[in-house]
């Protein structure tokens, strides 16, 4: 057996399971949308805030909900410690 042929194969069988993936997300989805409507009644219900989308800044956790001023802790020209707050943008009307 050629080398090429092996690598094919390998390639062909990583292909399948790629898209055995997604199968396996699609019925997944399905069997989970019973609990995702459970927990949307129960966010409408209580009124619960934002997604905490960040886990390791207080000022990245609720972007709706922060203190404006916690980011600059030490002083304002200081690093930023955490990863996740150079993706959060700045407030629109600090823009203007």
């Amino acid at each position: 057996m050629r080398k090429t042929n092996i690598v094919l194969t390998l390639f062909g069988l990583l292909a399948l399971l790629f898209v055995l993936t997604f199968v396996d997300a699609k019925r997944g989805f399905k069997a989970a949308s019973s609990a995702l409507e459970n927990k949307r009644l129960i966010v409408s219900e209580l009124g619960l805030s934002d997604l905490a989308l960040f886990t390791e800044a207080r000022y990245t956790r609720h972007l709706s909900q922060t203190d404006l001023h916690s980011a600059f802790q030490d002083h304002p020209m200081a690093m930023e410690h955490f990863p996740s707050g150079s993706l959060v943008t700045p407030p629109p009307h600090l823009f203007h």
